[in-house]
Parts: structure tokens; sequence; C-alpha cells
């Protein structure tokens, strides 16, 4: 069994120029924890999760060191703020991605090992899919109970 095999080809894709709020409105309305980031021509430029997201909010080690009486209650400020920054200010550049044709205990292993929980599929580059550790765990049962 391969990626092709199982994968969801319907992404949701954003682009780096889009405010932060459009992928916190599709995480909430699609049930998604990130997306991948592509460019005009659907390659992959990065990824955006909720951990990015959040990350925003918090403040720096330095001025929670500064400040002894640091207003935690008032970093929810700082998620509004963050609604309105690119989404290429806040993404993962580092991305990896795996191919179409890998076996998918393949690309449950490298996933493992990074500690993913989803990763986007690319052929020559371009976003064609995604697998979730889900999608190959859904798949190795049904060929069990169907063998």
């Amino acid at each position: 069994m391969i990626v092709q095999d199982i994968m969801t080809t319907d992404v949701k894709t954003v682009t780096p120029d889009q405010p932060v709020k459009d992928i916190a409105l599709m995480m909430i309305m699609d049930h998604i924890s990130g997306a991948p980031v592509v460019d005009a021509d659907n390659k992959l430029v990065g990824i955006i999760s909720e951990k990015d997201i959040l990350q925003r909010m918090f403040p720096k080690l330095e001025e929670v060191m500064s400040d002894t009486h640091f207003d935690f209650e008032n970093m929810e400020t700082n998620y509004k703020d963050a609604m309105n920054v690119k989404i290429g200010d806040i993404m993962t550049v580092s991305v990896d991605s795996i191919d179409v044709d890998m076996p998918c205990l393949k690309a449950a292993s490298n996933m493992w090992l990074r500690n993913y929980r989803r990763i986007p599929v690319t052929k020559e580059g371009k976003v064609i899919g995604i697998i979730s550790i889900g999608d190959v765990h859904r798949a190795i049962f049904k060929s069990c109970m169907t063998s």
C-alpha cells in the first residue's frame, strides 16, 4: 500500500500573504489543526498550525523575566493582534513532505520519528494531498479486517 492509495486529496491550503484570521477561521469551521502554505503555483512553502498561532500570543522569555508581575491574563489581547499578522510571518518554513509513491508504513515511520500527526504529500514540489497517522491506521485496520 502506498501513500497515494490512502491520502486525502481535498487539502485545505493557505498562502503566505493571507492574514492569520483566515486560517484560524478555517481551523474552527473545518475542524483542522493546521494547513500547508503554498505559493501561487501550489508549491509547498511552509506549514501553519494552531501551535504557531498560539506561540505568537506568548511573551518572549526576556519579557517575563524582566517583569516580576507579568499580566498573563492580558495575553488574550495578543491573540487579537495575531489575527492580522500575515501567515508567512509565523508559519514554519522548514517543512517536510512525502512523495505519493512512498509506502504507507515508511510514511508513518517518518511521521512517528518527527512527531508529526500529518504531513503534506507532494509531487514535484506541489501539494497534491495530505496524510495523517490516522489515515495509515485506518488503512492497515481495513486491510487486516478484509483479509
